[in-house]
């Protein structure tokens, strides 16, 4: 008989033997599930089968079972309920006997989204690794599954430990609170960990909105310590700290005023506790350098504590401004401090340099204290324009958690009004000079509108030398209040101030100007009046009186009013001083700002144009 006829035989009944191999064959699922829960219950699992069962012989024997429930070897929840389980045996255990697990493949069901129902497998597989076992599941396969929870689904997991491997790797896709998420780790030497070594790790989390990733080395935290030592590198990127923090459940103080975020650096990790010897943080265009660490406190929901120093060489304080001026706009904003301090913040902040608008600042010194439902923001030192700014605001929640009191007190020296005010409005700088200060508010009410409404205190303002630019206040006095032709928009006029103060007393949102005056070479004023913070409005009455020798008699009223954006000056009458003596500005009495003696004269009334904003000192 020919050799090739056998052959020819053989081919088919092979393919008939891979075709019954490859073919599920029911099995009894009691049995079944027995025979396996022997090598489930080496890692501390108990299985109990509620369905059917198959076993598939080739290319590996796989048992499969349709619905389990895998439960703790205590009892206790359920790890995992309502899956579809396939196990794939290991042949020579099983020529020996013995079921072994060399993959496990988890298809649906309810997965235990609690880490404290997975410490009794987690001490199991290390109590194994101790002993010399070097058995162990080879891969684990989740798809589609979710947390019992409703916190994570669509849970797509690969884990691999090749048994001739000492690394394990792993990733996984899942949508977490809504979130589309990938996690990746690498280069994990689980052996190493167990046995209180330190392993190399890699990993990284990625989502829509930003990415964390680390690279460095792990192993065992100290006895009841909730995570394991990490030291390396750390890299964080987000396009919304606020969003992402909310994702990730945690609250950092203040995190609500920041946008983009970045963080890169040199961590290490201790119990509860992250820091970094090294930082490059990145807000919005600022970077800055330093130092900072991270505390969490216990429980489910932990409360933060951050503590930074952090230096920059240039910081664009323009987003702070923008928060600051829509806090003061006309729309009323809730003072709530809840949202903001969800977590404790130490900050401590300088730059060489910072830039608000056209403003420069130099040499900046702050600090940020963030504690429950209280804030303090402290400008230590700050250079604006030649001068020196100090200052501090705290903030405090009482009784009432919608109910904010502030305080603000702070002092300047030395700043030039004319460069500070030109900056922070755009326009001409009309008033010129030194000017030194200090300011003691302070308010409660729930919303920043009723906090102007009850604003109480004293600032005061003082300048010495200087001027005012593009106005001659002695030539309007002798035109009777009128300004010359054409002066206002050749900006040559200039009235030289020797000392000029205001002393303001707020009460109720209503500043009242409890002492003011001017004193030039060649004219006098003073001001009375008030300032309406809740309704923005100026209503001011002064007088201005020549010091001339030639012309000591000559004086003037005026008066101010009408919204801050819109003001209307305008002269009330031509005067004549009855007591020269008496007047602004004579010799013996340069320091007291109290009005002169003024008659009114029969002279005309004379308005004065509304682009003269400065006419009023």
């Amino acid at each position: 008989m020919s050799l090739r006829r056998p052959f020819v035989l053989l081919a088919p009944v092979c393919l008939i033997g891979v075709g019954l191999g490859l073919h599920d064959w029911p099995v009894d699922g009691g049995r079944a599930g027995a025979f396996v829960g022997r090598a489930l219950s080496d890692y501390g699992l108990t299985l109990n089968v509620q369905g059917p069962a198959s076993l598939t012989p080739l290319p590996l024997p796989r048992l499969t079972f349709e619905r389990v429930r895998i439960t703790g070897e205590g009892g206790g929840p359920p790890l995992v309920d309502e899956a579809r389980l396939g196990i794939d045996l290991d042949p020579l255990s099983l020529i020996a006997g013995r079921a072994a697990a060399g993959g496990l493949h988890l298809a649906g069901g309810v997965l235990s989204g609690h880490a404290a129902d997975w410490s009794g497998v987690l001490a199991r597989l290390a109590a194994r690794v101790r002993s010399g076992e070097t058995g162990h599941p080879t891969r684990l396969i989740v798809s589609g599954g979710r947390t019992g929870d409703g916190t994570a689904r669509d849970i797509d997991l690969d884990v691999s430990w090749p048994s001739w491997s000492a690394s394990a790797e792993g990733s996984a896709r899942l949508t977490w609170r809504d979130v589309p998420t990938r996690i990746t780790v690498a280069h994990v030497r689980p052996n190493d960990v167990v046995l209180g070594r330190r392993s190399p790790v890699t990993g990284d989390v990625t989502w829509p909105k930003g990415s964390l990733a680390v690279d460095g080395s792990m192993e065992t935290a100290v006895s009841g310590a909730p995570w394991p030592v990490l030291a390396g590198q750390m890299r964080i990127e987000t396009r919304s700290l606020p969003e992402s923090l909310a994702w990730f459940g945690w609250h950092v103080p203040l995190s609500p005023l920041a946008g983009s975020f970045s963080l890169t650096g040199l961590f290490e990790t201790a119990d509860r506790s992250v820091s970094w010897t090294r930082l490059r943080v990145g807000v919005g265009q600022n970077v800055l350098e330093g130092a900072g660490a991270v505390v969490f406190s216990p429980g489910e929901a932990p409360r933060l504590s951050v503590q930074a120093t952090l230096a920059a060489e240039t910081l664009d304080l323009a987003p702070l401004a923008e928060d600051a001026a829509r806090l003061l706009g006309r729309d009323p904003v809730p003072l709530a401090l809840a949202p903001v301090t969800q977590g404790d913040l130490d900050l401590r902040l300088s730059a060489a340099a910072g830039q608000v608008g056209s403003v420069h600042v130099q040499d900046l010194a702050a600090s940020v204290l963030v504690r429950d439902a209280a804030v303090e923001i402290a400008v230590n030192r700050a250079r604006i324009e030649d001068g020196l700014i100090k200052g501090r605001v705290t903030l405090a929640s009482g009784a009432d958690p919608d109910e904010t009191e502030m305080r603000l007190q702070g002092s300047l020296d030395r700043v030039d009004l004319g460069r500070l005010l030109g900056g922070i409005g755009g326009g001409a700088r009309w008033l010129v000079g030194p000017a030194q200060g200090q300011f003691n508010v302070e308010a409660r009410a729930r919303d920043t509108a009723a906090l102007l409404a009850h604003l109480g205190g004293r600032a005061a303002l003082t300048m010495a030398g200087g001027g005012i630019a593009g106005l001659d206040l002695v030539d309007v006095v002798h035109r009777n209040g009128a300004v010359a032709p054409g002066s206002l928009a050749r900006r040559n006029g200039w009235t030289a101030i020797d000392r000029a103060a205001v002393t303001l007393r707020f009460t109720e949102g209503l500043g009242e100007i409890v002492e003011s005056g001017l004193v030039g070479p060649g004219v006098g004023a003073s001001v009375q009046g008030h300032v309406s913070l809740p309704e923005r409005r100026l209503d001011l009455k002064g007088d201005l009186a020549l010091r001339s020798p030639a012309d000591p008699s000559r004086g003037l009223l005026f008066e101010v009013s009408g919204p801050w954006d819109a003001l209307v000056p305008r002269t009330a009458a031509h005067v004549e001083v009855s007591d020269p003596a008496a007047g602004a500005g004579e010799a013996g009495a340069p320091e007291t700002f109290g009005p002169p003696d003024l008659q009114p004269s029969t002279a005309a009334p004379q308005g004065l144009p509304v682009n003269a904003r400065a006419y009023a000192p």
